[in-house]
């Protein structure tokens, strides 16, 4: 058996795979995001060691021979988190989230550096982690002084799993620390934050054992000795790896809270100057691109909180055969955007509305609205080198059959919907526990889902929806200013 630790932002899953990658069970804990003041977005590290806690109990009651079972375990967790740790490991404040834009006048200072980008590939956003050490030494010196180590949120949890201070490629691609042609610590960047390569975990690849389960936690959830935790990865690069995206030309569109393109790459194709996220992935040789938009099924989800209704119920106004566009423009842009924009401080917007705008026609001008957002992403890995000709859809808004074949029409490619199954972050953390402990060949267990079903392009729809798309374009520069 292998198990898979995914350290999500509102909770923990654990899930147990057996050797021909069956999901035996799974177990969630919930946990909080703490808010003191607006823009700032942070969680307690200890929250994270009892989501956990109780995440494999929920598992050792249910499956406790299984668990006994247990060779492998691989984690992933969210990213850019910042986790400041002393000489002793203990916690030096609460960890700012991945979601947190405390730290944006210090994220454009360094982004001023042309080294940042030249190295590691990437704009500095506000979220990654190296602008919130520059905003902790500006406003928390002392806490500054006292850090001994500076850790990812999986990788706080590694320590508490293993006592090691090892980090991965990919999640590490994502602090602006790391040169991520080389997969390497650069000195330069770290020291133009005040810290240190000896400040830093150890690097690992996601398919690499990185230390072994610390006997007494062990013995508290009924394993055997030597269990073998695996590097592990980013949340979206553990998901491609659930997903089987792990090759040249194989990606995914992801619509979650927030919205992803992804797509893997055998090489290292960086062009900042396009947002589009340049990292490691969790595999070895292997790199991965994203275009990132930060409201999609959050958009929906505010408009049905408007409205009153469920998105279930707006979405079922719809019906299932995709419409032209109305006219109605809606941009997605309710707490900034990152691709292709890099703008904090944008906020949506409703265009073109008139008195025959029902909540129906605003309902399709929101879906439409996440759609364009995603072309924005394909058109910028474009610019990047990136050539897909197909994308799985994974994530809560893939249950929209009107949504997904918006998106087809939009991108003007088949888009796949897997069969039954979970293929997230915790099975595919899972599949680098089972590839860590058995030294498997990681691209024959890193496969993909069955396809259950796939949705084409509305063909009588392309020129209509290449013309909303045009009218989207024109609109983020002309509500810029304002």
């Amino acid at each position: 058996m292998y198990l898979g630790l995914d350290l999500g932002t509102s909770s923990v899953k654990a899930m147990l795979i057996d050797d021909a990658q069956q999901v035996i069970g799974v177990g969630h804990a919930a946990m909080t995001v703490q808010r003191p003041h607006p823009g700032w977005s942070e969680q307690a590290p200890g929250d994270w060691l009892r989501a956990t806690e109780e995440a494999v109990a929920a598992l050792k009651a249910s499956h406790p021979k299984e668990l006994a079972a247990v060779k492998g375990i691989g984690l992933s967790g969210h990213m850019h988190g910042a986790t400041l740790i002393d000489a002793k490991d203990r916690v030096l404040r609460p960890c700012i989230l991945w979601n947190d834009t405390r730290s944006h006048a210090e994220a454009a200072s360094l982004d001023a550096d042309p080294r940042f980008r030249a190295l590691t590939g990437n704009i500095v956003f506000p979220g990654f982690t190296a602008p919130k050490l520059a905003w902790v030494k500006n406003n928390e010196p002392d806490t500054f002084s006292k850090v001994a180590k500076v850790l990812l949120p999986k990788d706080y949890l590694r320590l508490w799993l293993t006592g090691e201070y090892l980090s991965d490629m990919s999640d590490s691609a994502g602090t602006s620390w790391l040169d991520t042609g080389k997969r390497a610590w650069s000195s330069e960047l770290l020291e133009a934050t005040g810290l240190t390569v000896e400040q830093m975990p150890g690097l690992v690849e996601g398919t690499d054992r990185a230390g072994t389960l610390r006997a007494e936690l062990a013995e508290k959830w009924g394993l055997g000795s030597d269990v073998v935790v695996a590097g592990g990865a980013g949340d979206n690069a553990a998901s491609a790896c659930g997903m089987g995206t792990v090759a040249e030309g194989q990606a995914f569109v992801s619509l979650g809270t927030s919205g992803v393109l992804f797509a893997a790459n055998a090489s290292y194709l960086p062009k900042p100057e396009s947002a589009v996220h340049a990292f490691c992935h969790a595999l070895p040789k292997t790199w991965h691109q994203m275009g990132v938009i930060l409201s999609a099924t959050d958009a929906l989800n505010w408009h049905s909180t408007v409205t009153g209704k469920s998105a279930g119920e707006l979405t079922g106004e719809l019906g299932d055969a995709l419409k032209s566009p109305t006219g109605v423009t809606f941009l997605p842009y309710l707490s900034g955007e990152r691709t292709p924009h890099n703008d904090a401080k944008i906020r949506g917007a409703f265009i073109g509305l008139g008195h025959e705008s029902d909540r129906a026609v605003l309902t399709q001008a929101v879906l439409e609205g996440v759609t364009f957002a995603i072309r924005d992403s394909l058109e910028a890995l474009k610019s990047a080198g990136t050539r897909i000709d197909r994308v799985t859809a994974i994530g809560g808004g893939s249950r929209s059959c009107y949504w997904l074949s918006s998106i087809a029409t939009a991108l003007d490619m088949p888009v796949d919907i897997p069969a039954d199954g979970d293929f997230g972050a915790a099975f595919g953390a899972a599949r680098l526990g089972l590839i860590a402990a058995t030294g498997a060949d990681p691209l024959s267990v890193c496969t993909a889902p069955e396809t259950a079903e796939t949705v084409e392009p509305a063909k009588g729809l392309t020129s209509a929806y290449e013309t909303a798309y045009g009218r989207y374009r024109a609109l983020y520069p002309a509500i810029r200013g304002i």
